[in-house]
Order: structure tokens, then C-alpha cells, then sequence
């Protein structure tokens, strides 16, 4: 068990190439207006925003408001990573595989050898187990980024299902007691649209098929430290109820146990969602230059003489527009009230707009610009605009 606190291993991973953005931006700094460069800079800025798009807030489990990225950044830091590692996304028809991601300290699957079986002879096609003990972190993405599906118990092993290809299926397995719907970060990031992901939750409804631990430590599910009336009711829970992570001794109670899975139940559930061959789409990069920030951004509140709050916003268009040929070129503005949880989405085709529906005096807003390629290449945010009228 990893100390509280501590990055699960996936995400150990990947925060190391988090730390070459600093390196980046010296890197461009030596660079001409080449595509190399363009494309750091891309990516540096889209895993940023992903990253703290999806992250939880510490709170709550579950996706943030008004997700500020789409399938189409995550794809692209993902295919950076791929080329780092020198890992080919190029398979042949013959090579259709599921790959079950197996756990062997905790939340294991105890009947992992006749679920493996089940999904071969269901969906015809090889399967897999991985693991983080018995697989080095660029064989995990090699194995993943050309899979037709994904199966593993919830937990932080599931980011990897950002480097499947689209069409693939991922199917999150939750223990006794945990229900899916309050615990979406997966899920959220399946369904991102451009990932192009199918995703199924199954859980285990039965108590009979799972095995728990009330003698371990607290950290690893242990309940002995509560006194034994708590210790009652949370064996004889039902469902975890909603909770601040992730400490919680009821969650943490059923996300360790071990689970037999109901494999008949399981394959009704991929079934109900996977309706015809998952993975049969080879994954196809995007061709062509994003656009990179706005620049110069910024935002003025005036009042007229009917009392009309009215907010003003004005940018640059990006460095690279001038060097390329797009057709067409559109902006996209999104304005929120601080503190709420709501935003109003504008579509603009020039750099500078007043608005003034919906605006509100002594209020402050947040305030959020991009630039779009010829309707699909999506460019970063721009740092936000604290506006205040």
C-alpha cells in the first residue's frame, strides 16, 4: 500500500513528463517559428489544461463544472507521449485484444482466469492481463494504445484509457457497496467528445461475491480502529453514501475489498453498450497545425445611461495565424459568474465583442478564449480574464 498522500503509480508517471514544460519553454526560446516548436508549445499547454480540468478538487468525487478541455487535447498530449516513448499505434486486422488491468496487492478480481476466458470467448478476440508489478510503465501503454478494450477495477490504473484508440471500449468495474454514479473521473474522460470512447460501469450487486478487510490497517480499509457499533453498521451498509475524499473509513472499507465478479452480469452490461466488434476504428491523429493562444486578452465593464452593465473583451489573434492558410477562423468565448456553476458560450468571428445580455453590475466574471481552426482544430484557452463590473 502506498503512503497516503503519495501519487498512485500511473500518475507518478505521467507527472514526470509534466515537468519537461519547464524545459519547453526554454527549448522554444532556441527554436525558429518551426512546427517542432509549434507543437511543444501545443502540448505543453493542452496536458495543462487537462490535467487540472479532470483532476478531483479534493471535496467531491466526481467531474468538475464546465470542463474547459475536450478529446481532442487529451488525444494530442497523449500522442506526444507515444512518440516519447517510440510506442506505434500501427496494428494489423489479426491483432484485435482486450486487456484486463490486474491488481495484485488489493481490489483484486479472485476469479481473474474465468473472466478472462468469458471475454475471449464473448467477443472472440485474445486477452491480456497487465499489471503495474510485472509491466514496465511504456509495455502498459504499448499494449493499451492498441487494444480494442480496457477492463479494470476503479482506481487510478484507469487514466491509461487516455492512450486507447477510438472505438474502444472502457468497462470500469466497482466492488460491493460503491456506486458508479458518484464516482465519474473515468467516466468523464471516456465520454469527452473527440475521445470517442465507449465506457460501461458494472458493479457487484451480490455481497456473497466479495471478501473484505476490517483487521488491516485504516489506510488500506481496516475498520477496527472504529468502535463496534460504527463497525456494524458499515458491514452491514448497502452503499457507500456520498463523502469528502478520501478518507472516508466506509468508502475505504468497500473500495478495498476483493470481488468475484458475476461474469454473466458483466457480459450483459459490456453488451448493452458495446453493440457491435469494440476497437474495429483505427486510431487516426489529427492532421494539420492547432492554433496556439490569443494574445493580449483583456476586458472593460461600462454602464450606460439606461443602466445597461455592458463588458467588453478584446484579443490578438494567435502568433501563428499570419504564417498559416486557414479557411476559416472563429472564436470561442465563455463567461462565467464567479462562484457559479454555469457559463454562457459565445461563437464570434472578429477579436473584439461587448456584451451586455445577462450582464450584471458589481459582479465578477471569469472569462475564457480560444481560437478555432476550420471548425475542429481547437486551441488552448487563454490564461482567464478576472473581469469586474
Amino acid at each position: 500500500m502506498r503512503p497516503i498522500g503519495e501519487l498512485p503509480p500511473p500518475f507518478t508517471v505521467l507527472w514526470k513528463y509534466v515537468k519537461l514544460w519547464e524545459q519547453f519553454s526554454i527549448i522554444e526560446e532556441e527554436l525558429d517559428l518551426t512546427r517542432q516548436s509549434q507543437e511543444l508549445s501545443q502540448v505543453r499547454i493542452d496536458y495543462q489544461a487537462a490535467l487540472y480540468a479532470l483532476v478531483e478538487d479534493g471535496t467531491k468525487m466526481g467531474p468538475k463544472a464546465n470542463i474547459l478541455v475536450s478529446g481532442n487535447e487529451i488525444r494530442h498530449f497523449a500522442k506526444f507521449i507515444l512518440g516519447k516513448l517510440n510506442v506505434s499505434t500501427e496494428q494489423s486486422a489479426s491483432e484485435d485484444y482486450i486487456v484486463l488491468f490486474s491488481r495484485t496487492m488489493d481490489r483484486l478480481i479472485v476469479n481473474e482466469a474465468d473472466l478472462l476466458l468469458a471475454l475471449a470467448q464473448e467477443f472472440q478476440m485474445k486477452t491480456i492481463t497487465v499489471s503495474l508489478e510485472e509491466h514496465t510503465f511504456t509495455d502498459i501503454v504499448r499494449l493499451i494504445s492498441n487494444a480494442s478494450m480496457l477492463v479494470c477495477m476503479h482506481g487510478a490504473q484507469l487514466v491509461m484509457s487516455l492512450f486507447l484508440p477510438k472505438g474502444a471500449a472502457v468497462v470500469e468495474l466497482f466492488p460491493y457497496g460503491v456506486n458508479p454514479d458518484h464516482y465519474t473521473p473515468y467516466k468523464t474522460l471516456a465520454t469527452l467528445p473527440g475521445m470517442e470512447l465507449q465506457y460501461v460501469a458494472w458493479q457487484n450487486k451480490e455481497i456473497a461475491n466479495t471478501i473484505t478487510y476490517p483487521e488491516r490497517p485504516w489506510e488500506q480499509g481496516g475498520i477496527i480502529h472504529l468502535d463496534a457499533s460504527e463497525q456494524e453498521r458499515i458491514k452491514k451498509s448497502k452503499e457507500v453514501p456520498r463523502h469528502l475524499c478520501c478518507r472516508n473509513p466506509e468508502w475505504l472499507f468497500r473500495i478495498y475489498q476483493d470481488t468475484k465478479v458475476d461474469v454473466t452480469s458483466l457480459i450483459q452490461a459490456i453488451r448493452s453498450v458495446v453493440k457491435t466488434k469494440p476497437g474495429a476504428r483505427k486510431q487516426k491523429w489529427a492532421n494539420g497545425l492547432y492554433p496556439g493562444k490569443v494574445r493580449e486578452s483583456r476586458c472593460q465593464a461600462s454602464s450606460s445611461e439606461a443602466s445597461v452593465t455592458k463588458l467588453s473583451v478584446t484579443w490578438q489573434i494567435p502568433w501563428n495565424l499570419k504564417y498559416l492558410k486557414v479557411r476559416d477562423v472563429k472564436y470561442e468565448v465563455w463567461i462565467q459568474e464567479q462562484g457559479e456553476n454555469t457559463y454562457m458560450p459565445h461563437m464570434l468571428s472578429y477579436q473584439n465583442h461587448t456584451f451586455s445580455e445577462s450582464i450584471k453590475p458589481s459582479t465578477t466574471y471569469l472569462v475564457w478564449i480560444r481560437c478555432i481552426f476550420n471548425k475542429t482544430l481547437l486551441g488552448p484557452f487563454a490564461d482567464v480574464l478576472v473581469c469586474k463590473t
